[in-house]
């Protein structure tokens, strides 16, 4: 693995928001604050043990404003760009956007608290999902159509589950209805003392416009970025990011907190791996692995399903907020965007991540109860629409902060730029 922050002219040195690549060409598409896509094709580094570049290829300036999300169709296969429809109807900026599977439909999620899922075919609005009381900052859907996902700066993650309306012309009708609102977390009393309810999300002070949430390829889980919880009232906040079995999505099945920063974003390698047997008291019980980012405002975590800690950190790659994460549909390359207006190319070797294999049929994801590094502190319940109790388990985990990094080199240990002593401690809350 090698790579670092490419010091070209992305977008007139204006912040960077948001970044893609195309499926099949594997071109690299970003979206800056200068109101413009620019297309770039990714040149490999590894003959020359360099980190990999970037070329300019072409723009795509049709934008009144700035670009704040951008994502290839899945069923994408051109070339030759131009406006296929122009869907207007938020009233505000548009923060993020998800493809449905087949192509056929789009969920976008806005500052003015909305989110709409759009018949792209047609062009128009299909359904308006207009539960939040704060900007949408990020949506997703579920690979398998049975679910969207929302999150906002009011401190709530919404699950909408499909229920479709009668047949029309032999086709049933998306209908999305909100089936979970995930809000706060109650640490159960200790002897007489009273419970104290804490919000799972940072509020709308989070410094990032971005809360960019995604599903698992295979459909197993849902990652959630922005997590803000509390072990007890006089603990300190931990930054974590939360993951939701589709076994159970009302509340949180696992957290990562490893991050001395609030998480804005995550994003899947969209391949899935062989499984290595290093870990077999890992929390996924899947029969493949998947790899996945997890960004902060000033770094990037690299996990797999058969790890508990991260198998890479890298930090002190930027100035100001990352805003966006992309990989390659190779696995070959991890590409991120920061608004100080520039991008990072992280390029990895042939089968280092593992050997890529297909997919097979969804498998849920498990909470391994025997595992023996596991241990229970206290219970707590999440509070959704009918609030549940959850037993909650953790494991040790530390991370080390050796020291601010002037040029930071990649590696499967931690690099930071800001020293810590605090020992982090992820948390799996068993169902």
């Amino acid at each position: 693995m090698k790579g670092g922050t490419v010091q070209i002219n992305w977008h007139d040195t204006k912040p960077v928001l948001t970044l893609d690549f195309h499926p099949i060409s594997g071109l690299l598409a970003t979206g800056g604050a200068d109101f413009d896509i620019k297309l770039w094709v990714i040149n490999s580094g590894q003959v020359q043990k360099k980190i990999p570049t970037a070329s300019y290829q072409n723009s795509l300036s049709y934008h009144g404003s700035a670009v704040n999300a951008l994502r290839f169709s899945p069923s994408e296969t051109g070339q030759s760009w131009k406006v296929f429809k122009s869907l207007s109807f938020h009233r505000k900026d548009v923060l993020d956007l998800q493809w449905s599977t087949d192509g056929a439909f789009l969920i976008s999620g806005s500052v003015d608290n909305s989110c709409i899922i759009w018949d792209v075919n047609k062009g128009s609005v299909h359904q308006i999902l207009d539960g939040h009381f704060h900007y949408v900052q990020g949506v997703a859907w579920d690979p398998l159509s049975k679910y969207v996902a929302s999150l906002s700066s009011d401190r709530t993650c919404r699950i909408y589950i499909n229920k479709p309306k009668s047949k029309t012309k032999g086709a049933e009708k998306l209908n999305y209805i909100c089936q979970h609102t995930i809000m706060k977390a109650e640490q159960q009393p200790i002897d007489d003392a009273k419970s104290v309810k804490n919000h799972l999300f940072h509020d709308e002070t989070l410094p990032s416009f971005f809360r960019r949430l995604a599903w698992s390829p295979d459909g197993s889980f849902l990652l959630v970025p922005a997590g803000s919880y509390k072990l007890s009232t006089s603990s300190e906040t931990i930054n974590t990011t939360y993951v939701f079995s589709r076994k159970d999505l009302s509340r949180p099945s696992l957290q990562l907190p490893c991050a001395n920063k609030p998480v804005v974003a995550v994003r899947f390698c969209p391949l899935a791996f062989n499984l290595r047997g290093s870990n077999p008291a890992g929390f996924f019980e899947l029969p493949y692995r998947l790899v996945f980012a997890v960004a902060t405002l000033n770094s990037l975590y690299i996990y797999d399903t058969e790890s508990v800690p991260p198998i890479a950190i890298l930090a002190g790659l930027h100035y100001a907020a990352i805003t966006d994460i992309a990989w390659s549909y190779d696995a070959r390359y991890l590409a991120l965007s920061s608004q100080d207006g520039y991008c990072t190319l992280v390029e990895f070797e042939k089968e280092e991540l593992g050997l890529p294999i297909p997919l097979a049929e969804p498998k849920i994801m498990n909470v391994e109860g025997t595992s023996s590094i596991v241990q229970k502190p206290d219970d707590m319940v999440i509070e959704v629409n009918d609030p549940v109790t959850a037993d909650n388990r953790t494991v040790e985990c530390a991370e080390k902060r050796e020291g601010k990094q002037a040029s930071p080199s990649l590696a499967n240990t931690p690099i930071v730029n800001k020293p810590a002593k605090r020992r982090i401690t992820p948390m799996a809350i068993d169902p």
